[in-house]
């Protein structure tokens, strides 16, 4: 299953198929961008195997400058994916779904390359996966809000803040380890 309606939160186990539907929105993007993107990830709850996650499939665009995408509105548009403007200072937000039923289904996150958002989602990814004992704390708080704020995105979303901060200061510290040790692969 894929998409939610807005505001909602419902947590499914991990799904084989996100991976797959991730890969073929990522070539869609590709094919449309080009050059404009750097890298295109499968990010967010989605992309790491041992927890579960709100069925909405998170990708992050690596763009040189934000400014680099934006010719492509009109034809993101006509696929679907609809620009939803500065969701966070440096993020462009765009998402696809089914808008008459109010469902989301893609939140495409557009950030410079290389830059501490692109950092934040990539590392916080690879992190997750490599360790699935960090994987399941952070499940565990997800399930908790969830049951919580079923009806409140926001307060689940808030609800998760301190945690992923303490995760991330961990996955930049781990990263840092990973590069002075010359190592390419995440695990």
């Amino acid at each position: 299953m894929l998409g939610l309606k807005r505001g909602k939160v419902e947590l499914l186990p991990h799904q084989e198929e996100w991976a797959t539907k991730a890969g073929d929105t990522a070539a869609e993007l590709w094919q449309i961008l080009g050059d404009a993107a750097v890298d295109i990830q499968h990010v967010g709850s989605t992309s790491i195997p041992a927890i579960c996650a709100k069925p909405i499939l998170d990708l992050v665009v690596g763009v040189r400058d934000l400014k680099d995408v934006l010719p492509y509105r009109g034809a993101l548009e006509q696929c679907g994916v609809v620009f939803r403007g500065e969701d966070a200072p440096g993020q462009l937000l765009f998402v696809m779904g089914d808008f008459e039923k109010d469902l989301r289904t893609h939140h495409i996150h557009v950030v410079q390359w290389g830059g501490e958002a692109w950092e934040n989602y990539v590392n916080f990814r690879d992190y997750l996966t490599c360790f699935p004992q960090k994987a399941w704390q952070y499940d565990r708080c997800k399930k908790e809000l969830a049951a919580e704020f079923s009806d409140n995105r926001n307060g689940y979303t808030a609800g998760k803040q301190e945690l992923i901060r303490l995760l991330l200061q961990e996955a930049h510290t781990w990263r840092a380890g990973q590069r002075d040790q010359g190592k390419n692969e995440p695990c």
